[in-house]
């Protein structure tokens, strides 16, 4: 028998010693690794966070942008939490593969979604300075996809420094692999490329190439395609806005690895690495565009009706399809803007060296701009944060800061206070347009403002205004429905009428805009053409309140009306929209149809979850109808009509238009409703408080204010022959009882003999 040395002895006990301890260690951390294996995979107790379900796994769903469609199936808006529109595979370029694979993942098409040998490389990568991920594509994926690192998905465990990271990985590691089995590899891929931030709000390749680059996702270059994958790495550290000089880098880093994929050669990435970035970034917000107002509107709808259906505007990827046409939108934001530039000019001009905001007296209101203040947001969070009445109210809210202002030259970097900037905008005035189909209820253009970004207000739908005389015809509408004839003759003659409102006796004697009572007699129609006020009260007591009420309301105006005599001329407060939607009544026929913008919502893939069809009623029958259209037509066909001034735009050729303008006493409010035979518009145009307005009807009524709008608006869209608004003739009933032909010397009537006149006679 041979006897070790006693050191050889000791040194073979150590050895065995060391293996054994090896061996506990390597059994307690693969039965410690099991452990969290099967529980990372069961979800169990909670202790190691959320696994997605099956399902899920199957059907993987990222959030999706739900975009607004026009009818001519143009994109006018999104909304969105993550702005992101999928493509498939074939709409992506091969230079965003090649470029992704190189940087991203070399064995991608190798590995069953982990890269044991890409894991443990890492650190041999890191110490050569090769930039490459840890990660597969399919377990970034599997990241972007499940959320795997938010707090949502932990459990107790995921609290736990350095165990959270390896419940994490092996989470992802699950996932990927459950993917490939799910996946091809061109799907994973198309997943991956569709959900990735690429920074600036821009998720998936598609608003990535759109935001950075102005191309869809195919007509990536090289050089764009590296400059988009290099963004991965870090969307803040290498942003080609943040830090250009890094962006080039990373972006050439890039176009090596891909020499090293044999994607290209060294000297196509040496002359591609010499190319600047070539940027065209626009980055997509809900404060540009087209229709920005209209967005709104579509907005709160469908806030209501997600709600009722359980859906997600935000995430959802819903498609709104709506009745606007992109094309008749571009030319109301073109008129408007055009004109508005032009009477803001005026405007400013009228007021130079003092404020607008003034009593009927003329005299300026005092405290306005210090009463307005404690109405804004800045004013209301000072309040909360320092009390009422604190100094440091006042201090903050006449500091100036730098700001950038709203002007008609553009924007605007400026220094002022809060309530400088508050005085800058109350001289700002304000419009509000809408154009719709009479006969379908579709509307086909909404302009609520003048500029969305900085003046939210909706001056379409949510603002009401006093519509002036452009409510005069359904006074007329009442007189005709009770058998009186356009050609019915009445004399401009002063009347006075004694009522109570409230408990209060009061007295009105309406004015004609010039002040003047002629005495002379026309006829309905000569008198709502030249827009003659004291006639139109006349008329009222023809007919009397109830009546006028009645019929405006069944044309379409929904607002409260204010039963009072001088309703006859606009003195109660509608909207737009309710007044476009009742002058269409008049050209279908005496069928009112509610205006509606929204005709089908589908969800991302094309199901129609709902389709939407207008209320109707029969408001009157189609010979008033007529009628009233005949009426209207008086504006620029009757001697001293006030819609004449249109005969500046090339809209009258073998076409026939009516109209309606409005001022209110003060112009403070500015109305112009114009009728074709396809086509109605509302057009009203104001300060956004009602002190603030011109001085003289020279400059402030409607037809100087708000009538040039419709004129730009139906000439540019008479111009463009691919639109579905034509020019023609009213469409006459086939058989016509109500005589329009006025005798050409009208012998006049008895006037009426009434001066003064109490409410019970109505």
């Amino acid at each position: 028998m041979v006897t070790l040395p006693e050191d050889n002895q000791n040194q073979e006990n150590k050895f065995e010693r060391i293996a054994r301890l090896s061996w506990k260690v390597y059994k307690v951390a693969l039965i410690t690794l099991v452990v969290i294996i099967f529980g990372v995979a069961t979800n169990f107790l909670w202790l190691f966070g959320k696994m997605p379900s099956v399902d899920n796994m199957e059907n993987p769903l990222s959030e999706q942008a739900s975009g607004v469609y026009s009818s001519d199936n143009v994109v006018l808006g999104k909304y969105y939490r993550e702005n992101r529109t999928p493509v498939p595979y074939e709409k992506i370029s091969p230079n965003v593969i090649n470029a992704l694979i190189a940087t991203e993942d070399v064995r991608f098409y190798d590995h069953s979604g982990i890269d044991l040998k890409g894991f443990f490389g890492i650190f041999w990568y890191m110490l050569k300075g090769d930039q490459r991920g840890g990660s597969t594509i399919t377990q970034q994926l599997a990241k972007n996809l499940f959320k795997t690192r938010g707090d949502a998905s932990k459990g107790f465990f995921g609290y736990i420094p350095g165990l959270n990271v390896l419940i994490v990985k092996i989470r992802e590691w699950l996932i990927a692999i459950q993917l490939e089995r799910n996946f091809t590899k061109k799907e994973i891929l198309n997943m991956y490329l569709n959900t990735v931030d690429f920074g600036s709000n821009s998720y998936g390749i598609k608003v990535a190439a759109q935001t950075y680059f102005g191309v869809d996702p195919d007509k990536l270059s090289m050089t764009q395609a590296a400059t988009l994958v290099g963004l991965l790495k870090a969307t803040t550290s290498y942003s080609p806005i943040l830090h250009p000089e890094s962006a080039l880098s990373r972006r050439n880093t890039v176009l090596g690895l891909m020499v090293d994929h044999n994607d290209i050669t060294k000297e196509q990435a040496a002359a591609l690495q010499k190319k600047p970035l070539g940027l065209k970034y626009v980055v997509e917000t809900h404060n540009e565009g087209t229709a920005t107002y209209f967005r709104g509107v579509v907005n709160s709808f469908l806030a209501d009706w997600c709600e009722k259906n359980g859906k997600d505007i935000y995430r959802d990827g819903l498609k709104i399809y709506t009745t606007i046409d992109s094309r008749l939108q571009a030319y109301a934001e073109e008129a408007v803007n055009e004109h508005m530039k032009l009477v803001q000019k005026k405007f400013f001009e009228h007021w130079e060296g003092k404020n607008p905001w003034i009593y009927e007296n003329k005299k300026e209101i005092p405290f306005f701009i210090e009463d307005a203040a404690k109405k804004t947001d800045t004013y209301k969070r000072l309040k909360a944060k320092y009390g009422e009445g604190n100094d440091s109210i006042r201090i903050v809210m006449n500091t100036p800061v730098r700001m950038k202002v709203f002007s008609w030259q553009g924007d605007k970097d400026t220094v002022l206070s809060p309530m400088d900037s508050l005085r800058y905008y109350k001289h700002f005035l304000h419009a509000g347009f809408m154009a719709m189909d009479p006969h379908t209820g579709q509307i086909k253009a909404w302009v609520g403002g003048i500029e969305y970004k900085y003046f939210k207000y909706d001056h379409v739908k949510q603002s009401k205004r006093q519509p002036g005389s452009a409510f005069k015809p359904f006074v007329y509408t009442a007189a005709l429905a009770h058998g009186y004839s356009p050609c019915y003759l009445l004399k401009d003659e002063p009347i006075t009428f004694y009522y109570e409102e409230k408990g209060e006796k009061k007295v009105w004697s309406p004015k004609n805009s010039d002040w003047v009572f002629s005495g002379d007699s026309m006829t309905m129609r000569q008198a709502m053409a030249r827009s003659v006020n004291s006639i139109a009260s006349h008329v009222l007591k023809l007919v009397g309140i109830k009546e006028v009420i009645k019929y405006a309301h069944k044309l379409g105006i929904k607002s409260e009306l204010n039963p009072v005599p001088s309703i006859c001329l606009g003195s109660s407060d509608v909207s737009v929209y309710e007044m476009t939607g009742a002058y269409s009544t008049f050209v279908n026929g005496g069928l009112w149809i509610e205006p509606y913008f929204i005709t089908r919502i589908e969800d991302h893939n094309g199901n129609i979850l709902e389709e939407f069809v207008p209320k109707t009623s029969d408001a009157i029958n189609e010979q008033l109808a007529y009628t009233m259209v005949h009426m209207l037509k008086g504006g620029t066909e009757e001697r001293g009509g006030t819609s004449q001034s249109l005969f500046e735009y090339n809209i009258f050729s073998r076409n026939e238009v009516g109209g309606k303008t409005g001022t209110t006493s003060n112009h403070s409010d500015g109305w112009y409703m114009g009728i074709t035979r396809d086509h109605v518009v509302g057009v009203w145009v104001g300060g956004e408080d009602r002190c603030i307005h011109f001085r003289t009807s020279a400059l402030g009524e409607g037809s100087k204010i708000a009538l040039p709008i419709f004129g730009r608006y139906m000439q540019k869209v008479y111009a463009d022959t691919s639109v579905d608004v034509k020019k023609g003739y009213f469409r006459r009933p086939k058989h016509l009882n109500i005589n329009l032909v006025c005798p050409y010397r009208p012998e006049p009537v008895d006037s009426l003999q009434i001066d003064s006149l109490s409410l019970e006679s109505f």
